[in-house]
């Protein structure tokens, strides 16, 4: 019998080769390992006949060319070394060979880079499809989370394609959000409030809501996520959220809803003013939004004032300011005067602002002021 022969692959244009097969022609095969229909072990399998039969490849390079595959398929290829870094929070791909991070809260650069723009592309084009979500010029901006693909991070992508963008290739951002986040001891230990600290907030959480704000990566979701741990377990709790970046480990009646906009063919959209409303209608003693960015700060305000605790997080750059944005996100959707939704501001019974993952601030509310027709707080940290 006739020995086969193999040819020696190049090794990145054999891998291009294979992405483009998977990801174009058998793209049915990849969608079949997502649902579960396609075991891991089998897709391999079929990988490897197709690098041997149709590639014309064997030997070490075959066995090279699947291990970079599957890596590719199962993490996420070059930026794989990236997402298992504890200490990377956020990833940026400006262009195939500019990739940057957020390690330990300061910006740098990487060595790291996609050969071509045309792996870049067929790398983005992948993940959206691994994620099912669409990028066409329909959706050019997407935003889409993988809860599944890491043991360690939920991971929160945001993609951007040419269309929108001011140069020929997309962007792509990585927020990473632990999935073991750390609990109030946990932030205790890492220094972002002392324990006393973390008492007095734990109680004032048990008899009024609470409102957490600060700029980006200021640790907001951090604390939302460690507080609400610490309710107890004979409540009812709801967490309203734009991505899945909080996640339940210890209590048992949390429900999880997040928001799905519309775009592309998909005209079904549920937005966090959906969510909150029908929180309203569920049993909740505990209701929390992810971040307040819209008309759902007016059902926040409502549930708050019925009688449900609320907790949210907020962008801004002081405690004094964030009750106003809350407010004007309100009046999006709102046939209330400023000032009577002002006074509703009374439910929120304290404000912590968040500044270098730190609890750099926090208010407690003293009531509404009708002279002065305002609410006010008095800074007891």
């Amino acid at each position: 019998m006739e020995e086969e022969i193999f040819k020696e692959p190049d090794t990145d244009e054999g891998f291009k080769k294979l992405i483009s097969n998977f990801t174009a022609e058998k793209q049915g095969r990849l969608l079949a390992l997502k649902n579960g229909s396609l075991s891991r072990d089998k897709f391999l399998d079929e990988v490897k006949d197709y690098i041997r039969v149709s590639m014309g490849i064997g030997g070490d390079g075959a066995d090279r060319l699947l291990v970079r595959f599957e890596e590719y398929v199962f993490g996420y290829s070059r930026l794989s070394e990236l997402i298992d870094d504890p200490d990377v929070s956020d990833i940026r791909v400006v262009r195939h060979d500019v990739i940057r991070v957020k390690k330990r809260g300061k910006r740098v650069n990487t060595d790291i880079a996609f050969a071509d723009e045309k792996e870049y592309r067929q790398f983005v084009e992948y993940v959206a499809m691994k994620n099912q979500a669409n990028i066409s010029n329909l959706n050019a901006i997407s935003r889409f989370t993988d809860a599944d693909s890491h043991p360690d991070f939920i991971l929160r992508f945001t993609v951007s394609m040419p269309l929108v963008n001011s140069n020929n290739s997309p962007y792509l951002c990585i927020r990473k959000v632990p999935k073991k986040f750390p609990l109030l001891s946990d932030l205790v230990e890492q220094e972002m409030l002392s324990m006393e600290t973390a008492q007095m907030l734990v109680s004032r959480f048990r008899e009024s809501s609470i409102l957490i704000c600060g700029g980006n990566s200021s640790g907001k979701t951090t604390l939302l996520n460690a507080l609400k741990e610490s309710l107890p377990d004979d409540v009812a709790v709801l967490v309203a959220q734009q991505a899945d970046e909080l996640t339940s480990r210890l209590h048992p009646d949390t429900m999880f809803m997040h928001s799905l906009p519309a775009g592309g063919e998909n005209k079904v959209n549920y937005d966090l003013k959906n969510i909150s409303i029908a929180g309203l209608t569920m049993d909740v003693d505990y209701f929390i939004i992810g971040e307040v960015k819209g008309a759902e700060a007016l059902y926040l305000l409502n549930a708050a004032c019925t009688g449900q605790v609320c907790a949210a997080t907020i962008h801004s750059t002081s405690a004094q300011r964030a009750t106003d944005k809350l407010v004007d996100y309100a009046m999006y959707e709102s046939r209330y005067a400023r000032n009577e939704l002002m006074r509703m501001m009374d439910c929120f019974g304290t404000v912590v602002f968040m500044k270098d993952y730190k609890v750099n601030e926090v208010y407690s509310c003293t009531g509404w002021n009708e002279d002065r027709k305002e609410i006010e707080y008095e800074r007891i940290l």
